[in-house]
């Protein structure tokens, strides 16, 4: 193990008190595009570095992900908060899928044994169910705590309104709260700014925050007059969020061309930039990063240290207004109430 352990500053999981790396090494490239191999000495420097949280989902490569988290992990998992998520469908049963007690029972057993571990740290939902009663995934999740299976749980991309609920109803009922939410931010996604951040602060939550670099936005290659890089990940998950002809993308280019003469101004890299403002809002408690390579690990890291000073932060704000977002999907998910269009529109009657 590597002498440089302490590089990475911490601070609490809300509540919790529990002590975490600003940064969480986030698994969804585990196991592809990333391989095996490329994966674990990923991982394994990111520990040596001091990251002490690892994020990972059952559905991230049909499970591929957690095996190759468990691997790498071995003879290190008391050094490091292990985080993993359910909802997602495993494989082609709908069964398989979802937040219901069902589901969520088997889900588990899975994860701890792909993970190779007697207890996962945090427990999260990856989506909302709009299917499963939330008080029925409060009282699953809260089952798997009394029996020592998971530690806390969280959500990731609820909405604002749900995050709310699944507080009321569990103090409601006399369950144990989430303690954690997950939501995308960036100098070009603020939505959270004026949703979950304040609730989090209120209700003591943990915020663990995705895509800094605005799922590529601000990887410094999105430049105006420049060629648009290619990038597969893009066109396979992202479908639309790059395309300049449309009027949303076209001004968030322009917002990121901005940004990437202020980084320029203040002598940094535009992920520095980038990273740096993630880090810089009192409630994010740790940015999720996922790199695909080690070098990207290794800017990410020496990004880190990355601190804004008001008048850049200031800046940033005349760039892209706080609270802020160009295209809905942006923010995670678009809500169900919003698509498709008739669960918004009124049905003719005998319908």
């Amino acid at each position: 193990m590597s002498d440089e352990t302490t590089t990475i500053p911490h601070d609490r999981l809300g509540r919790s008190g529990v002590p975490v790396s600003r940064l969480t090494l986030g698994a969804m490239n585990v196991g592809g595009p990333t391989s095996r191999e490329d994966s674990i000495e990923i991982i394994h420097a990111a520990l040596d570095a001091g990251i002490t949280v690892i994020d990972t989902a059952d559905v991230y490569n049909q499970g591929a992900s957690e095996e190759i988290v468990g691997e790498a992990i071995v003879g290190r998992r008391d050094e490091l908060i292990l985080a993993t998520k359910f909802h997602g469908q495993i494989g082609d049963n709908p069964l398989h899928g979802g937040n219901s007690r069902r589901w969520i029972q088997r889900a588990v057993e899975d994860s701890l044994r792909r993970l190779g571990t007697d207890r996962i740290d945090l427990y999260q939902a990856h989506r909302p169910d709009p299917h499963t009663p939330l008080l029925e995934t409060i009282e699953a999740l809260n089952d798997l705590i009394h029996q020592g299976k998971i530690l806390y749980y969280g959500t990731s991309v609820f909405g604002v309104d749900e995050v709310v609920e699944a507080q009321l109803v569990a103090r409601q009922h006399g369950l144990i709260p989430p303690l954690t939410e997950q939501v995308p931010y960036s100098a070009l996604i603020r939505l959270a700014e004026r949703t979950i951040l304040p609730v989090a602060r209120r209700y003591g939550l943990g915020v663990l925050t995705f895509g800094p670099l605005a799922a590529g936005w601000l990887n410094g290659s999105y430049r105006e007059g420049a060629a648009q890089p290619e990038s597969a990940r893009a066109a396979r998950v992202w479908a639309g969020r790059f395309d300049v002809n449309d009027p949303s993308n076209a001004a968030k280019l322009a917002a990121a061309e901005r940004i990437a003469r202020l980084a320029e101004q203040q002598g940094l890299s535009v992920p520095a930039l980038a990273l740096g403002f993630a880090l810089s809002h009192p409630a994010v408690s740790s940015v999720i990063i996922g790199p695909r390579t080690r070098e990207h690990l290794d800017s990410y890291l020496a990004a880190a240290a990355t601190v804004l000073d008001d008048t850049v932060l200031d800046e940033l704000d005349r760039i892209v207004p706080p609270g802020t977002t160009f295209l809905e999907r942006d923010n995670g998910r678009i809500p169900v109430e919003l698509t498709p269009a008739g669960l918004r529109r009124p049905r003719p009657i005998g319908r």
